[in-house]
């Protein structure tokens, strides 16, 4: 369940310069805002800033309810005979497992819209775009990628990673891929920071609990993205 938070500032890495600040009072130049985004499974943390620091939204999003959060890792795994003698494993067919991951994409493709159209008005100011993690290149079909032992374990990953994206790109906002292990460095200079860690603690410190690794994280891309 999404969880809203009173917006709130902490210090900037970098002061907007002052013809910046004259352009803002004069109207000149719209403030907008990024979201960033960790996925866990089939849900997800979400974290709204501005380029200057401000921190619009913090919540968390569930993409699927009431099915199964994993269809290529799990059922399709079993439906080919992998990890079938675990204590856990369901008898289920391939057709079955296919099916099984359309209907769990169609969900989180209808979860992610109606995620991010709760979010859009809850920002002060227009949303432009959102930071997702990059993923990896799959096979083409579902039958493929539960097939492949390597893909089937982050194809789902994949999945609702893709779901926010295409939700983003429905509404018209720019989708930029990152990679979590660059991306506090990129977000250390894209702030003007020396010490990005130090920069998230105070955000996390002016907002309160929770704060945690991905809620970092999530901060993180959508500075780090900021043009």
């Amino acid at each position: 369940m999404a969880g809203l938070y009173t917006p709130v500032a902490a210090t900037p890495c970098r002061r907007p310069s002052n013809r910046l600040v004259r352009d803002m009072a004069k109207g000149r130049t719209k403030r907008t805002a990024t979201v960033g985004v960790v996925e866990h499974g089939n849900s997800a943390v979400l974290v709204t800033v501005a380029p200057d620091g401000e921190l619009f939204d913090r919540r968390r999003i569930d993409l699927t309810r009431g099915l199964p959060t994993h269809p290529h890792h799990h059922e399709g795994s079993w439906a080919v005979g992998r990890y079938r003698n675990s204590p856990w494993a369901q008898p289920i067919s391939l057709a079955d497992a296919v099916a099984l991951v359309e209907r769990v994409r169609e969900a989180a493709a209808r979860g992610a819209r109606e995620s991010l159209e709760a979010l859009a008005p809850a920002v002060p100011v227009p949303i432009t775009s959102i930071a997702i993690r990059v993923c990896p290149k799959l096979p083409p079909t579902i039958e493929e990628r539960i097939a492949d032992n390597r893909a089937q374990t982050v194809a789902d990953t994949v999945m609702y990673r893709e779901a926010l994206a295409a939700a983003a790109e429905a509404r018209g906002w720019a989708v930029h891929w990152y990679d979590g292990k660059r991306v506090f460095r990129a977000a250390e200079a894209a702030l003007g920071c020396d010490d990005i860690e130090a920069f998230l603690r105070a955000l996390g410190k002016s907002i309160g609990p929770p704060w945690q690794a991905k809620q970092k994280l999530a901060a993180a891309a959508a500075f780090a993205v900021m043009s």
